[in-house]
């Protein structure tokens, strides 16, 4: 039995190890390039033309950022499995995961909530842009 739980232990740090390879990456990638990504949303232009092409160019960053987080989700949902075992040589690996899971949940959460403002943004700036029209339209035809 306790050779049993050593295969089991060793199996469950060779997971960790392409696990953690993975995080790595993505974390490396949320650090380097997410962040300041999403930060550069915050100030959004005061055009309806500029504030498009922001719109057009955070969907492409929102596509590939949602595939990192879409990777880390995987890799955590691999590491599920260790929840059954108790064994304390694990505890230093829990920690980093949860570490890495925290990470990720923070960043995909910044990113959820940019992907909404972005677009309550773009779907303000078209209604004050459709209101302006009517103004400028109604304005023409009681000068006519």
């Amino acid at each position: 039995m306790l050779s049993n739980k050593r295969i089991q232990e060793l199996e469950l740090v060779m997971e960790f190890e392409k696990v953690e390879e993975c995080f790595k990456e993505v974390s490396s990638w949320i650090e380097h390039v997410g962040r300041k990504r999403l930060k550069e949303t915050v100030n959004l232009d005061d055009s309806l033309e500029m504030l498009l092409h922001a719109q057009k160019q955070f969907k492409e960053f929102d596509l590939v950022a949602s595939e990192y987080c879409k990777r880390g989700q995987e890799a955590l949902k691999k590491m599920n499995q260790w929840e059954d075992f108790s064994f304390v040589d694990v505890h230093s690996y829990r920690a980093k995961l949860q570490s890495y899971e925290d990470q990720l949940e923070e960043f995909c959460t910044q990113l959820d909530e940019t992907r909404h403002r972005v677009c309550e943004t773009v779907r303000l700036y078209e209604f004050f842009d459709k209101v302006r029209q009517g103004i400028y339209c109604t304005e023409e035809g009681v000068k006519s």
